[in-house]
């Protein structure tokens, strides 16, 4: 924890608070008081980075039972007790009830620094576990999710993990297949607002006439055949994420109506004049340049700014082809445990057709490919058409790099990261491949 943890103080006595206070300053221990559970309630939750020192008489709500409202939002919450001297029993029985510990009044400064100190060194795990457990659940995430060992993937999971856990709204820009969505919802699935809605919206195919309500959402009664209220699409992802998909196939009209929820973050519904807070993540996601596009006249400047304080830049299938192997027995194990069938067998034949071929469809059209493996269907259809129009597209030399790197990189992974085991099945000596893993600045993994 590089934050310093902070005792709060519950007690409505000012001597006590000033005794408390003055104990543990010394110490160079931060604390503030309260001297009510009501003023107490407002600056707690459940991550609090700091313990609760608080007494038991306490006017309106007691102690006790707000010991026990705050274990049930938080039971890991050091919570230490002081008492009087007609409160032992009290005290005792609060232990058992989850207490950290407890001092009676009066008590000499060095019982309540010990007590708060022991507190603060059961909190500061806590909350240092908690903080990797997130770390971990971010991790998989984006890695159990975007598969892929190249460069490009490897930079895309980095500044994901970057964004995850920032409010910053993000547009995603990518051709068509690349995995937009499933982006948007590893930035979703990784952040603090991971409990609440991910909503999305594919822009293009909302009638504008039904815009206002689905988006905004109307009062019953606000235009004929609005029979009961309705929330709308931004509202319901209130603490969440909104996902605005083919932002581009957005009207004007819409546009100009979209801008000012995003930049006011309140909205109003059809038929009400109550302004509505809004707390959601904005990701919208692109297949063309929004910001050629607003120079031509077809998207909005203002809107485009206000979308993109961060953007994230898909690679093409085509420009990671490394990941190819990988990617197709993914789907093809996927298929095959839909489908009940054994998962097609990857030859080198199969491999070289797979990386020769250009992907206009990009990761969506190898996950139809693979699926069409395990039915047994490929057959005449791309990339496996005897026609070579397309896949002779490439220019030779790089087609034939891009098939070594993506070759040695699968016999790797299969051979997890052994060197000799590698060679062996790639026919070639150990030398020859720890130059060519250089050469393609391959990462050999564990040995």
């Amino acid at each position: 924890m590089t934050e310093p943890l902070k005792v709060l103080i519950i007690e409505d006595d000012p001597d006590i608070v000033l005794g408390c206070e003055q104990a543990l300053q010394l110490e160079g221990i931060a604390c503030d008081s309260v001297g009510s559970a009501e003023a107490a309630r407002r600056r707690l939750g459940p991550d609090f980075a700091g313990i609760v020192v608080s007494d038991i008489r306490l006017p309106r709500c007691d102690g006790l039972t707000f010991m026990r409202e705050l274990l049930a939002q938080d039971p890991e919450l050091p919570v230490v007790l002081i008492t009087g001297h007609g409160d032992i029993a009290m005290a005792v029985q609060a232990m058992k009830d989850g207490a950290h510990d407890f001092i009676q009044k009066p008590f000499a400064p060095e019982s309540l620094v010990g007590a708060v100190r022991r507190a603060l060194d059961k909190r500061r795990l806590v909350l240092e576990v908690r903080a990797l457990r997130r770390q971990l659940a971010q991790r998989d995430a984006i890695e159990g999710q975007l598969l892929g060992q190249s460069a490009s993937m490897q930079r895309l999971r980095q500044r994901l993990s970057g964004l995850a856990s920032s409010a910053a709204d993000v547009l995603i820009q990518g051709e068509t297949g690349t995995g937009k969505e499933l982006v948007a919802r590893c930035l979703h699935a990784a952040s603090p607002r991971r409990h609440a809605h991910f909503v999305a919206i594919n822009c293009g195919g909302l009638p504008e006439t039904l815009f206002d309500s689905e988006i905004f959402g109307h009062e019953a009664g606000a235009y004929t055949g609005a029979a009961k209220k309705r929330i709308g699409k931004i509202e319901h992802a209130n603490g969440g994420t909104l996902f605005l998909d083919e932002i581009e196939s957005m009207p004007l009209g819409m546009q100009i109506k979209l801008l000012r929820v995003l930049q006011e973050r309140t909205l109003e519904r059809l038929g009400s004049n109550t302004l509505i807070p809004i707390d959601c993540r904005v990701i919208a996601a692109t297949k063309t340049d929004l910001l050629a596009l607003s120079d031509q006249g077809g998207f909005r400047a203002d809107l485009y700014y206000r979308l993109s304080v961060a953007t994230l830049d898909l690679p093409p299938l085509r420009e990671r082809r490394e990941d190819i192997a990988l990617l197709f027995e993914h789907f093809a194990l996927q298929g095959a445990a839909r489908h009940q069938r054994p998962g097609p067998e990857v030859s080198a034949e199969r491999l070289r057709q797979l990386m020769a071929y250009h992907w206009p469809g990009n990761v969506r059209e190898l996950r139809n490919v693979a699926e069409r493996c395990v039915l047994g269907i490929e057959s005449g259809s791309p990339p496996f058409a005897s026609s070579d129009g397309p896949a002779t597209a490439q220019p030779l030399a790089g087609t034939v790099e891009a098939f070594e790197r993506a070759l040695i990189a699968d016999a790797l992974r299969r051979h997890g990261g052994s060197l000799a085991r590698s060679a062996e099945a790639l026919g070639v000596a150990k030398t020859t491949l720890h130059d060519k893993i250089r050469k393609h600045g391959l990462d050999q993994g564990p040995a």
